[in-house]
């Protein structure tokens, strides 16, 4: 692209955003709804469901709603293999969500998890087999790795196996100093960003809230990824924000979709 059309559309960005937090920030809820609108057709939204592998009942919560959501799975858990196979069969999109090391020596990242200290033979061979322990898997999204995810060589190497085995790759962004997405990129892989944990205050007016952000980014720019968990306060709020949003121009799509 033309250094001046790389200029004109950062200015073009820089604007919307402006009218667009403006208008929150000051209360304007017409202002910013009207700009997005102004600027966006057909906006669409992808929120992956992560810490899959526990509960066939949480699971069926979501699966009940009947909108187009991604399930990410944890690895060796003793239903993570057998809840993937419903997922499938019911038609909706599936990703390993990778255990990586967090920045609290004190958290466990559960089972299958990579660590900074482990040689690059041990990274490779512990995501190789997670990936083939999971059926149906076609992307993989990192569960914490705070730590984990903001070294770069260490990400390359799970990143060349996401890459070798056709997937693609979500950086949940758990830090700001994650080097996930941008080195994927780097490496021609297929790759998202989440932009809102929908459900880290567990209630469900404040999902509900989530969510509406989650919609105003979508209109704002096109597409927003929201990252959710089995809780029922999440599937609650959830069911109402998709029965409202089914009648208006919003689709909820797979993540993968929504990939660049």
């Amino acid at each position: 692209m033309p250094e001046k059309d790389l200029i004109m559309g950062r200015r073009a960005f820089l604007y919307k955003s402006a009218l667009f937090f403006a208008g929150s920030l000051l209360g304007f809820k017409g202002l910013s709804t009207s700009v997005a609108r102004a600027c966006i057709t057909n906006p669409k939204i992808a929120i992956i469901i992560d810490d899959i592998g526990f509960s066939e009942e949480r699971l069926k919560e979501f699966l009940d709603i009947g909108a187009s959501l991604t399930f990410s799975i944890l690895p060796r858990l003793p239903m993570s293999a057998s809840l993937a196979e419903k997922i499938h069969n019911s038609g909706y999109e599936i990703m390993l969500h990778q255990p990586m090391e967090p920045l609290d020596p004190s958290v466990d990242p559960g089972p299958g998890a990579l660590y900074v200290e482990d040689p690059p033979e041990k990274i490779t061979c512990t995501i190789k087999e997670n990936i083939a322990e999971t059926p149906y898997v076609t992307g993989i999204n990192n569960h914490m790795g705070s730590r984990f995810t903001a070294c770069g060589n260490e990400m390359k190497e799970v990143l060349t196996v996401v890459r070798d085995n056709g997937l693609f790759f979500v950086d949940s962004l758990t830090t700001n100093r994650s080097t996930g997405y941008r080195t994927a990129k780097t490496m021609n892989i297929s790759a998202a960003r989440r932009n809102i944990f929908i459900d880290n205050v567990q209630d469900e007016a404040h999902i509900g809230m989530q969510l509406e952000n989650l919609k105003g980014l979508a209109q704002l720019f096109g597409q927003a990824t929201g990252i959710g968990h089995p809780f029922h306060e999440t599937a609650r709020a959830l069911r109402s924000f998709y029965n409202n949003i089914r009648v208006t121009d919003i689709s909820l799509v797979p993540v993968s979709t929504l990939l660049t």
